[in-house]
Protein backbone atom coordinates (compact mmCIF):
# COMPACT_ATOMS: atom_id res chain seq x y z
CA UNK A 1 0.00 0.00 0.00
CA UNK A 2 1.03 3.50 -0.82
CA UNK A 3 1.84 6.27 1.69
CA UNK A 4 -1.10 7.79 0.03
CA UNK A 5 -3.26 5.25 0.58
CA UNK A 6 -2.16 4.60 4.02
CA UNK A 7 -2.67 8.33 5.15
CA UNK A 8 -5.93 8.10 3.28
CA UNK A 9 -7.70 4.70 4.90
CA UNK A 10 -6.28 6.20 8.17
CA UNK A 11 -8.07 10.08 7.78
CA UNK A 12 -11.27 7.54 6.38
CA UNK A 13 -10.84 5.73 9.65
CA UNK A 14 -10.85 8.97 11.81
CA UNK A 15 -13.58 10.27 10.04
CA UNK A 16 -16.24 7.48 9.73
CA UNK A 17 -14.97 5.76 13.17
CA UNK A 18 -13.58 8.16 15.73
CA UNK A 19 -15.27 11.33 15.68
CA UNK A 20 -18.62 9.80 15.27
CA UNK A 21 -17.69 7.39 18.19
CA UNK A 22 -16.62 10.53 20.10
CA UNK A 23 -19.77 12.37 19.27
CA UNK A 24 -21.60 9.64 21.00
CA UNK A 25 -19.03 9.26 24.02
CA UNK A 26 -18.22 12.26 24.98
CA UNK A 27 -20.62 14.72 23.34
CA UNK A 28 -21.46 17.44 20.40
CA UNK A 29 -17.20 18.02 19.05
CA UNK A 30 -16.48 21.60 18.00
CA UNK A 31 -14.05 22.33 15.03
CA UNK A 32 -11.55 22.20 17.62
CA UNK A 33 -12.38 19.24 19.53
CA UNK A 34 -12.42 17.55 16.39
CA UNK A 35 -8.77 18.45 15.30
CA UNK A 36 -7.41 17.83 18.65
CA UNK A 37 -9.10 14.23 18.36
CA UNK A 38 -7.34 13.38 14.66
CA UNK A 39 -3.86 15.05 16.23
CA UNK A 40 -4.38 12.76 18.96
CA UNK A 41 -5.00 9.81 17.23
CA UNK A 42 -2.11 10.83 14.39
CA UNK A 43 0.60 11.30 16.86
CA UNK A 44 -0.64 8.43 19.76
CA UNK A 45 0.62 9.84 22.62
CA UNK A 46 0.88 6.90 24.90
CA UNK A 47 2.94 4.71 22.79
CA UNK A 48 5.84 7.26 23.52
CA UNK A 49 4.92 7.69 27.42
CA UNK A 50 5.88 5.79 30.86
CA UNK A 51 3.86 5.24 33.67
CA UNK A 52 5.89 4.36 36.84
CA UNK A 53 3.48 2.04 38.42
CA UNK A 54 4.31 -0.07 40.82
CA UNK A 55 6.57 2.95 42.82
CA UNK A 56 5.99 3.32 46.98
CA UNK A 57 3.52 5.95 48.21
CA UNK A 58 1.05 8.28 46.91
CA UNK A 59 0.25 6.98 42.86
CA UNK A 60 1.37 9.67 40.37
CA UNK A 61 -1.41 10.96 38.28
CA UNK A 62 -1.97 9.71 34.71
CA UNK A 63 0.85 10.73 32.55
CA UNK A 64 -0.58 9.64 29.27
CA UNK A 65 -3.79 11.93 30.41
CA UNK A 66 -1.65 15.08 31.30
CA UNK A 67 0.53 14.64 27.87
CA UNK A 68 -2.61 14.38 25.90
CA UNK A 69 -3.78 17.95 28.28
CA UNK A 70 -0.55 19.36 26.97
CA UNK A 71 -0.91 18.50 23.07
CA UNK A 72 -5.12 20.05 23.74
CA UNK A 73 -3.10 23.36 25.38
CA UNK A 74 -1.08 23.53 22.13
CA UNK A 75 -4.36 22.60 19.89
CA UNK A 76 -6.51 25.49 21.56
CA UNK A 77 -3.85 27.94 22.07
CA UNK A 78 -4.29 28.63 25.65
CA UNK A 79 -1.81 30.65 26.73
CA UNK A 80 -1.05 29.08 30.47
CA UNK A 81 -1.67 25.89 32.39
CA UNK A 82 -4.06 27.59 34.72
CA UNK A 83 -6.08 28.91 31.79
CA UNK A 84 -6.08 25.09 30.31
CA UNK A 85 -7.19 23.47 33.65
CA UNK A 86 -10.12 26.12 33.81
CA UNK A 87 -11.16 24.90 30.65
CA UNK A 88 -10.63 21.06 31.48
CA UNK A 89 -13.41 21.95 34.46
CA UNK A 90 -15.82 23.63 32.29
CA UNK A 91 -15.13 21.98 29.19
CA UNK A 92 -16.39 17.88 29.10
CA UNK A 93 -15.82 17.02 25.81
CA UNK A 94 -12.05 18.40 26.26
CA UNK A 95 -11.99 16.98 29.40
CA UNK A 96 -12.96 13.33 28.41
CA UNK A 97 -10.81 13.81 25.31
CA UNK A 98 -7.90 14.47 27.75
CA UNK A 99 -8.76 10.74 29.90
CA UNK A 100 -10.78 12.22 32.95
CA UNK A 101 -13.91 11.90 33.53
CA UNK A 102 -15.06 14.18 36.21
CA UNK A 103 -13.97 17.95 36.59
CA UNK A 104 -12.41 16.50 40.74
CA UNK A 105 -9.79 14.28 38.63
CA UNK A 106 -8.16 17.16 36.67
CA UNK A 107 -4.59 17.37 38.91
CA UNK A 108 -3.82 20.74 40.41
CA UNK A 109 -1.32 23.23 38.48
CA UNK A 110 1.86 21.93 40.58
CA UNK A 111 1.41 18.20 39.30
CA UNK A 112 0.82 19.81 35.41
CA UNK A 113 4.26 21.41 35.98
CA UNK A 114 5.99 18.52 37.24
CA UNK A 115 4.68 16.25 34.67
CA UNK A 116 5.90 19.14 31.95
CA UNK A 117 9.30 18.91 33.57
CA UNK A 118 9.49 15.00 33.02
CA UNK A 119 8.07 15.72 29.71
CA UNK A 120 10.96 18.21 28.58
CA UNK A 121 13.40 16.03 30.68
CA UNK A 122 12.55 13.21 28.27
CA UNK A 123 12.01 15.38 25.16
CA UNK A 124 8.85 14.09 24.54
CA UNK A 125 7.24 16.09 21.99
CA UNK A 126 10.11 15.87 20.14
CA UNK A 127 10.35 11.95 20.07
CA UNK A 128 6.53 12.29 18.92
CA UNK A 129 7.40 14.82 16.04
CA UNK A 130 10.29 12.69 15.10
CA UNK A 131 8.20 9.53 15.12
CA UNK A 132 5.17 11.20 13.23
CA UNK A 133 7.59 12.45 10.72
CA UNK A 134 9.34 8.84 10.00
CA UNK A 135 6.02 7.42 9.91
CA UNK A 136 4.19 9.26 7.43
CA UNK A 137 7.56 11.07 5.55
CA UNK A 138 9.98 8.47 5.44
CA UNK A 139 8.57 6.90 2.03
CA UNK A 140 7.70 10.31 -0.01
CA UNK A 141 10.29 12.10 -2.09
CA UNK A 142 9.89 15.60 -0.89
CA UNK A 143 10.53 18.17 -3.48
CA UNK A 144 11.94 20.90 -1.39
CA UNK A 145 13.24 21.90 1.87
CA UNK A 146 12.66 25.39 2.86
CA UNK A 147 14.98 26.39 6.10
CA UNK A 148 14.84 29.57 8.15
CA UNK A 149 14.33 30.57 11.84
CA UNK A 150 12.18 32.63 13.29
CA UNK A 151 12.30 34.92 17.15
CA UNK A 152 10.99 33.28 20.18
CA UNK A 153 10.65 35.63 22.91
CA UNK A 154 11.19 34.55 26.52
CA UNK A 155 10.52 35.77 29.91
CA UNK A 156 14.40 35.13 31.84
CA UNK A 157 17.35 36.88 32.36
CA UNK A 158 19.90 36.87 29.42
CA UNK A 159 23.08 35.13 30.17
CA UNK A 160 25.65 37.94 29.94
CA UNK A 161 28.87 37.82 28.62
CA UNK A 162 32.14 37.83 31.64
CA UNK A 163 34.40 40.07 30.04
CA UNK A 164 36.40 40.07 33.60
CA UNK A 165 37.56 36.80 32.95
CA UNK A 166 40.03 36.84 29.70
CA UNK A 167 40.63 33.59 27.75
CA UNK A 168 43.98 32.16 27.94
CA UNK A 169 45.75 32.19 24.22
CA UNK A 170 46.70 29.25 22.92
CA UNK A 171 50.21 30.75 21.28
CA UNK A 172 52.07 33.68 22.62
CA UNK A 173 51.01 36.61 21.35
CA UNK A 174 53.06 37.85 18.05
CA UNK A 175 54.21 40.68 16.48
CA UNK A 176 51.75 42.57 14.23
CA UNK A 177 51.94 43.26 10.86
CA UNK A 178 53.40 41.37 8.14
CA UNK A 179 55.81 38.35 9.22
CA UNK A 180 59.68 39.08 9.02
CA UNK A 181 61.15 37.07 6.31
CA UNK A 182 60.99 33.17 6.49
CA UNK A 183 59.03 33.20 9.43
CA UNK A 184 56.00 30.84 9.02
CA UNK A 185 52.13 33.03 9.13
CA UNK A 186 50.61 31.84 12.28
CA UNK A 187 47.96 29.29 11.49
CA UNK A 188 44.13 30.11 11.07
CA UNK A 189 41.71 28.88 12.91
CA UNK A 190 38.81 26.77 11.10
CA UNK A 191 35.19 28.78 11.34
CA UNK A 192 32.11 26.80 12.80
CA UNK A 193 31.25 26.22 9.44
CA UNK A 194 34.59 24.53 8.47
CA UNK A 195 34.57 22.67 11.42
CA UNK A 196 30.81 21.31 11.05
CA UNK A 197 32.34 19.66 7.64
CA UNK A 198 33.76 16.92 9.48
CA UNK A 199 32.02 16.51 12.87
CA UNK A 200 28.74 14.35 13.21
CA UNK A 201 25.30 15.65 14.32
CA UNK A 202 25.67 15.06 17.98
CA UNK A 203 28.86 17.11 18.01
CA UNK A 204 27.40 20.07 16.09
CA UNK A 205 24.71 19.91 17.98
CA UNK A 206 26.33 19.88 21.34
CA UNK A 207 28.80 23.08 19.93
CA UNK A 208 25.83 25.66 19.42
CA UNK A 209 24.71 28.00 22.21
CA UNK A 210 21.49 27.50 24.07
CA UNK A 211 21.08 29.64 26.80
CA UNK A 212 19.02 32.44 26.66
CA UNK A 213 20.29 35.67 25.12
CA UNK A 214 20.16 39.00 23.21
CA UNK A 215 19.02 38.27 18.99
CA UNK A 216 18.54 40.39 16.46
CA UNK A 217 17.34 40.28 12.88
CA UNK A 218 15.90 42.22 9.98
CA UNK A 219 12.18 41.40 8.97
CA UNK A 220 10.84 41.20 5.71
CA UNK A 221 10.26 44.60 5.39
CA UNK A 222 14.05 45.58 5.84
CA UNK A 223 13.10 46.59 9.93
CA UNK A 224 16.13 45.76 12.17
CA UNK A 225 13.96 43.58 15.22
CA UNK A 226 15.78 43.25 18.65
CA UNK A 227 14.74 40.56 21.57
CA UNK A 228 15.78 38.60 24.24
CA UNK A 229 15.10 35.07 24.18
CA UNK A 230 15.77 31.93 21.27
CA UNK A 231 15.73 31.11 18.08
CA UNK A 232 14.45 28.25 16.57
CA UNK A 233 15.36 27.16 12.93
CA UNK A 234 12.53 25.13 11.41
CA UNK A 235 12.79 22.87 7.92
CA UNK A 236 9.74 23.02 6.45
CA UNK A 237 8.60 20.17 3.84
CA UNK A 238 6.23 20.82 0.74
CA UNK A 239 2.97 21.43 2.14
CA UNK A 240 3.96 23.03 5.52
CA UNK A 241 5.09 20.10 7.05
CA UNK A 242 7.95 21.10 9.67
CA UNK A 243 10.28 18.53 9.33
CA UNK A 244 12.60 19.12 12.05
CA UNK A 245 13.90 21.56 14.74
CA UNK A 246 16.61 22.67 16.59
CA UNK A 247 16.18 25.86 19.34
CA UNK A 248 19.79 27.88 19.76
CA UNK A 249 20.23 31.23 21.64
CA UNK A 250 19.24 34.00 19.85
CA UNK A 251 22.45 35.34 18.82
CA UNK A 252 23.15 32.30 16.93
CA UNK A 253 23.40 33.12 13.33
CA UNK A 254 21.16 31.17 10.70
CA UNK A 255 24.07 30.01 9.09
CA UNK A 256 25.46 28.35 11.75
CA UNK A 257 22.46 25.56 11.92
CA UNK A 258 22.20 24.86 8.54
CA UNK A 259 24.66 21.85 8.23
CA UNK A 260 23.59 20.33 11.62
CA UNK A 261 19.84 20.96 10.42
CA UNK A 262 20.34 19.51 6.74
CA UNK A 263 21.99 16.80 8.41
CA UNK A 264 19.55 16.30 10.56
CA UNK A 265 15.96 16.46 8.05
CA UNK A 266 18.44 13.57 5.45
CA UNK A 267 18.39 11.29 8.12
CA UNK A 268 14.38 11.36 8.64
CA UNK A 269 13.40 12.10 4.97
CA UNK A 270 14.40 12.31 0.99
CA UNK A 271 14.14 15.19 -0.29
CA UNK A 272 15.60 17.36 -3.41
CA UNK A 273 16.19 21.18 -3.18
CA UNK A 274 17.50 22.61 -0.12
CA UNK A 275 15.81 26.59 -0.63
CA UNK A 276 17.77 29.21 1.70
CA UNK A 277 17.59 32.66 2.00
CA UNK A 278 20.80 35.05 1.82
CA UNK A 279 21.53 34.57 5.48
CA UNK A 280 22.65 30.79 4.73
CA UNK A 281 24.86 32.11 1.56
CA UNK A 282 28.02 30.48 2.12
CA UNK A 283 30.64 27.83 0.00
CA UNK A 284 30.33 24.98 3.03
CA UNK A 285 26.71 25.25 3.09
CA UNK A 286 26.39 24.48 -0.54
CA UNK A 287 28.88 21.57 -0.59
CA UNK A 288 27.18 20.11 2.18
CA UNK A 289 23.57 20.31 0.64
CA UNK A 290 25.32 19.13 -2.51
CA UNK A 291 27.14 16.18 -0.62
CA UNK A 292 23.79 15.09 0.68
CA UNK A 293 22.43 14.60 -2.78
CA UNK A 294 20.52 17.97 -2.62
CA UNK A 295 20.48 20.66 -4.98
CA UNK A 296 21.14 24.12 -2.96
CA UNK A 297 18.84 27.35 -4.11
CA UNK A 298 20.56 30.15 -2.05
CA UNK A 299 19.73 33.86 -2.67
CA UNK A 300 22.71 35.71 -3.32
CA UNK A 301 23.64 37.82 -0.32
CA UNK A 302 25.96 41.15 -1.27
CA UNK A 303 27.03 41.72 2.10
CA UNK A 304 29.28 45.18 1.86
CA UNK A 305 29.70 44.46 -1.94
CA UNK A 306 27.39 47.54 -3.32
CA UNK A 307 28.84 46.98 -6.95
CA UNK A 308 27.45 43.46 -6.83
CA UNK A 309 24.02 44.72 -5.17
CA UNK A 310 23.61 47.21 -8.33
CA UNK A 311 24.17 44.67 -10.37
CA UNK A 312 21.62 42.02 -9.06
CA UNK A 313 18.88 44.55 -9.34
CA UNK A 314 19.53 45.53 -12.39
CA UNK A 315 19.26 41.92 -13.65
CA UNK A 316 16.12 41.57 -11.36
CA UNK A 317 14.33 44.82 -13.57
CA UNK A 318 15.74 43.56 -17.01
CA UNK A 319 13.66 40.11 -16.49
CA UNK A 320 10.38 41.64 -14.97
CA UNK A 321 10.44 43.98 -18.20
CA UNK A 322 11.12 40.59 -20.39
CA UNK A 323 9.15 38.67 -18.18
CA UNK A 324 11.49 36.50 -18.01
CA UNK A 325 11.90 33.89 -14.66
CA UNK A 326 14.46 31.24 -14.65
CA UNK A 327 13.64 27.72 -13.00
CA UNK A 328 15.43 28.30 -9.98
CA UNK A 329 13.11 31.18 -9.20
CA UNK A 330 10.06 29.89 -9.64
CA UNK A 331 11.44 26.87 -7.15
CA UNK A 332 12.53 29.57 -4.79
CA UNK A 333 9.02 31.15 -4.26
CA UNK A 334 7.86 28.11 -2.42
CA UNK A 335 10.44 28.86 0.04
CA UNK A 336 7.74 30.93 1.75
CA UNK A 337 6.49 27.33 3.56
CA UNK A 338 8.50 28.17 6.44
CA UNK A 339 7.69 31.59 7.02
CA UNK A 340 3.73 30.08 7.35
CA UNK A 341 5.01 27.47 9.46
CA UNK A 342 6.49 30.39 12.14
CA UNK A 343 3.27 32.29 11.55
CA UNK A 344 1.03 29.40 12.49
CA UNK A 345 3.53 28.87 15.48
CA UNK A 346 3.36 31.86 16.82
CA UNK A 347 -0.42 32.92 15.86
CA UNK A 348 -2.03 29.59 16.25
CA UNK A 349 -0.36 27.11 18.27
CA UNK A 350 1.26 28.77 21.55
CA UNK A 351 4.81 30.42 20.21
CA UNK A 352 4.01 33.84 21.60
CA UNK A 353 2.78 32.14 25.23
CA UNK A 354 5.93 31.30 26.45
CA UNK A 355 6.04 30.96 30.27
CA UNK A 356 8.60 28.39 31.11
CA UNK A 357 12.55 29.06 31.45
CA UNK A 358 15.11 26.90 30.41
CA UNK A 359 16.45 25.47 26.97
CA UNK A 360 14.55 21.96 27.65
CA UNK A 361 11.00 23.35 28.84
CA UNK A 362 11.35 25.74 25.98
CA UNK A 363 11.74 23.57 23.79
CA UNK A 364 9.29 20.92 25.16
CA UNK A 365 6.79 23.94 24.86
CA UNK A 366 8.03 24.96 21.43
CA UNK A 367 7.46 21.58 20.02
CA UNK A 368 3.79 20.68 21.24
CA UNK A 369 2.62 23.37 18.78
CA UNK A 370 5.33 21.99 16.36
CA UNK A 371 3.80 18.43 16.51
CA UNK A 372 0.20 19.90 16.80
CA UNK A 373 0.95 21.82 13.38
CA UNK A 374 2.62 18.67 11.65
CA UNK A 375 -0.10 16.24 12.26
CA UNK A 376 -2.94 18.63 10.68
CA UNK A 377 -0.85 19.08 7.69
CA UNK A 378 -0.65 15.95 6.85
CA UNK A 379 -4.15 15.36 6.70
CA UNK A 380 -4.97 18.53 4.77
CA UNK A 381 -2.54 16.59 2.25
CA UNK A 382 -4.28 13.81 1.64
CA UNK A 383 -7.76 15.07 2.38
Amino acid sequence: MSLRDSLSAHWRAIQGELLPFLDDAVGPLTPLHRQLGAVLEMVRVERAVVHPHGRPGRPLAERAALARAFVAKAVFNLPTTRTLIEHLGSDRTLRRLCGWSRPGAVPSEATFSRAFAEFAASALPSRLHEALIRQTQGERLIGHIARDSTAIEAREAPRRRDRSVKPVPAQPPRRRGRPRRGEAPPPREPSRLERQRSMGLDAMLAELPRHCDFGAKRNAKGIQTRWIGYKLHVDTADGDIPISCVLTSASVHDSQVAIPLATLTASRVTSLYDLMDGAYDAAEIQAHSRSLGHVPIIAINPRRQTGLKGDLACESRCRTLLGHRLAQDVRYDQRTSSERVNANLKDNHGGRSLRVRGHAKVMCHLMLGILSIAAVQILRLVT
